[in-house]
């Protein structure tokens, strides 16, 4: 039975509190949809493509007939993806109260889009696209090989969001009446103008503004990393895994390969809202995620599996942020926002993509 604590934030340990009736729309997150592609590929496939496993990449010129190929080759399944619709979609489904959650993105008038549209609301999400009728809908080839994943994504549609959608009174309606807001570090890639002009009304209505590193590309790639540096003073939460948290500071040029260190340091950074302090969260695969708020480092266990659990982990990652969110939006501390994220992440690999059963067995 769940339970919805109002707590304050007087000894840091809790962020924020929404009582149980306001919960409609409370949570909103704003990226770049795509259909995932995914089947469990061959090491020479991945040769072939220049893909390594645990990495994301956009798609090149190259990588244009590496789609058909997957599909022809091996045996593919269509989910409804994207980093932060992942989330979205996990947040709602631990959530499990309808219109929770809203998301926004880019896609175009095709079966694609239509298909991922049904999903989010079929599962509770109160999606606005962007619809582009000139442009495809976006996908992602994920390449499963030995649990682990790869990802190659083609934008198409998503990298077309502007920010005049947002802007439109009934989108920004939806903005306004959010109080916690998620963006994946993917959406730099496309409308870094959105990001900043939720990410200051955040500031100013002192709402949560939460991001993801997302990967190593986003550091490594000058105008991403601009784009990512200019929004990290807004950041109330910044979410990644270890090895995004070592590129980060590589960019930064600290010494520090400790993730723990690396986590204080970002959190020290200078912060727009300082209502509140900044949290910084690093999963680290099987390891335990370390997690640094209100200046202190606190470190949570995951949830041991068996290696013959283990189907695949696409979404891990996206689905522990989206269990953690369910419960930041609450009001809950870091200790349960973290048993969550973790819960979820559990549940996501042992099943194909970034997909659950009809209802978490979460204990509230």
């Amino acid at each position: 039975m769940s339970t919805w604590s109002p707590t304050g934030r007087g000894d840091g340990s809790h962020v924020g509190v929404v009582q149980k009736g306001g919960l409609n729309g409370v949570l909103l997150g704003m990226g770049n949809p795509l259909l995932d592609i995914s089947a469990v590929v061959n090491q020479e496939f991945l040769d072939k493509w220049d893909l390594k496993m645990n990495n994301a990449i956009l798609a090149e010129p190259k990588h244009v007939p590496m789609y058909q190929e997957l599909c022809d080759k091996f045996q593919v399944e269509y989910v409804a993806g994207g980093a932060t619709q992942n989330s979205i979609r996990v947040a709602q489904w631990m959530l499990q109260k309808p219109a929770a959650t809203g998301y926004m993105g880019c896609i175009g008038n095709d079966q694609y889009g239509y298909e991922m549209r049904k999903a989010c609301l079929k599962d509770g999400v109160n999606v606005k696209y962007m619809i582009d009728p000139s442009t495809s809908t976006g996908t992602c080839a994920v390449g499963v090989l030995g649990g682990e994943r790869t990802l190659c994504a083609n934008l198409s549609a998503a990298n077309n969001y502007s920010v005049d959608h947002v802007s439109q009174p009934e989108n920004w309606a939806i903005v306004d009446a959010a109080k916690f807001y998620y963006m994946a570090g993917f959406f730099l890639t496309v409308s870094p103008e959105s990001i900043m002009k939720v990410a200051k009304h955040a500031c100013e209505e002192n709402k949560t503004f939460c991001m993801n590193l997302s990967a190593p590309f986003i550091m490594q790639v000058p105008p991403f990393q601009k784009a990512l540096l200019e929004a990290l003073p807004y950041m109330d939460f910044l979410f990644g895994n270890e090895s995004e948290a070592v590129t980060f500071a590589e960019i930064k040029g600290w010494e520090t390969r400790d993730v723990a260190e690396i986590a204080k340091k970002i959190a020290c950074t200078p912060k727009k809202n300082g209502a509140r302090c900044r949290t910084v969260v690093f999963t680290q695969g099987c390891e335990e995620t370390i997690v640094v708020h209100a200046g202190k480092v606190l470190r949570f266990p995951v949830i041991k599996l068996e290696a013959d659990q283990l189907v695949d982990t696409n979404g891990a990652g996206d689905a522990f942020v989206g269990g953690f969110l369910s419960q930041l939006v609450v009001g809950k501390n870091m200790s349960e926002c973290c048993r969550a994220g973790n819960y979820a992440a559990n549940t996501i690999i042992q099943r194909s993509g970034c997909t659950y059963p009809d209802k978490p067995e979460f204990e509230w």
